[in-house]
């Protein structure tokens, strides 16, 4: 049987803004708003707070997706050679100081909002918002190339952006939405973990240091799968112990996305097609699974109470 063939994407803003995964950037802020409900009076107000959380976090993960086109093209990351996974720049069809002025005009309409917020709840949330600018403005430049990319991402997308959102609706502090998204966490982090494992060997010769080139490449890959089943995992325990809604459990509806990805990790050493896959099929689970686990608490408190 003959192996697919890996089709090179389309250059362009569309792919240079990459909006297929803006996932990462809504799952953390539905599990923050839809626990933060539950201990607020819920009003217009509330719900356009939210809905304006959720257009910052998918600006900031669009700078980060701007900053580190631009960033990698700069390093000498991104070439000719390689151009099937960002050929924006290395091509020619965008030029450098658009993309980044792009990235930076992403940041400065996420700060607009945030004098939204400011308003709204009070100056401690630009805590939450320096941070944020920091993990999108500087994924690259920083964290990337000095094996902090996964660390990132755990921290900022999957810890601080159920939390900031949480705060901006409550002006409280709470554990409760760090550990529900806990799951979440490991799995936005699994998304960048298999686009170290897809670009691999090319991150290797380019001298990137990610945190999967510190490994052999079957470690990575273990770390990889790692970073999926123990959601899975995570949640059971929550649910076992009472922290987790027992509705939430509608989030293991995605274990047949699981299946699929260790699936596919298995075969993605020798298959070109399966190694690419393994980006958009985290991404699918991370959605699928991100999702039916806010779903699953909101329905908790408005209906089974």
């Amino acid at each position: 049987m003959e192996t697919p063939k890996v089709k090179p994407v389309k250059a362009g803003w569309w792919n240079a803004f990459r909006p297929w995964t803006l996932h990462g950037a809504v799952v953390p802020v539905l599990i923050g708003g839809f626990i933060a409900f539950r201990y607020i009076d819920v009003d217009i107000a509330a719900v356009i707070i939210l809905i304006l959380t959720v257009i910052a976090g998918c600006l900031l993960q669009s700078a980060a997706n701007l900053l580190n086109t631009y960033g990698d093209y700069q390093k000498g990351t991104d070439t000719v050679e390689n151009e099937t996974r960002s050929p924006e720049l290395v091509t020619g069809v965008l030029k450098p100081k658009h993309v980044l002025w792009m990235g930076l005009a992403c940041l400065g309409l996420t700060c607009l909002i945030g004098i939204v917020f400011i308003f709204y709840i009070g100056w401690k949330i630009l805590i939450f918002g320096a941070l944020a600018m920091a993990g999108a403005g500087l994924y690259t430049a920083v964290y990337k190339y000095h094996a902090l990319g996964q660390v990132n991402v755990f921290v900022m997308m999957g810890v601080l952006m159920p939390l900031g959102t949480y705060f901006v609706l409550t002006g409280e502090l709470a554990w409760e939405p760090v550990v529900i998204g806990l799951p979440n966490a490991f799995l936005i982090t699994g998304v960048l973990g298999g686009n170290e494992m897809r670009d691999y060997y090319d991150d290797k010769e380019a001298d990137v240091g990610t945190l999967m080139g510190h490994f052999s490449y079957r470690t990575g890959m273990a770390i990889y799968r790692f970073e999926s089943v123990i959601a899975f995992v995570i949640l059971a325990v929550l649910l076992i112990i009472g922290y987790a809604p027992w509705p939430c459990a509608l989030a293991f509806l995605s274990a047949y996305d699981l299946y699929v990805v260790l699936v596919n990790s298995s075969k993605a050493a020798e298959d070109k097609h399966a190694s690419f896959m393994l980006v958009p099929l985290c991404f699918k689970l991370n959605w699928h699974f991100g999702v039916l686990l806010s779903v699953g608490y909101l329905l908790y408190w408005t209906l089974l109470l």
